[in-house]
């Protein structure tokens, strides 16, 4: 097979880390909010306590994801997104999914 015909990429290449906290936000915001019309406005659009788009902020760190989840819950409410909001041993799930310094060891 000859690649001389592929198309060239014209968009940016996410790394591994942003690809995943990526598909992270969509499947939080899919999972709160429902309609894929609904996540495609909720992440592409400004968003005013964010103070930017939440898939941007979302892929550019994990500081970003989690702030995008709490603004994904804030929205849709604890019954939208039970899995930011269930307890496992006293801590949050959110907790387990985002270690501390305390927890890497």
């Amino acid at each position: 097979m000859s690649f001389a015909y592929r198309k060239a990429r014209t968009g940016p290449v996410l790394s591994q880390d942003e690809g995943r906290r990526q598909g992270r936000a969509v499947r939080s915001a899919q999972a709160a909010l429902g309609s894929v019309d609904a996540v495609r406005a909720f992440l592409n659009s400004h968003h005013a306590t964010l103070e930017g788009r939440p898939i941007d902020l979302a892929v550019a760190s994990e500081a970003g994801l989690i702030a995008v989840e709490a603004a994904i819950s804030a929205e849709s409410g604890p019954a939208a997104a039970p899995h930011l909001y269930a307890t496992l041993d006293g801590a949050t799930a959110a907790a387990k999914h985002h270690p501390t310094a305390e927890n890497d060891a």
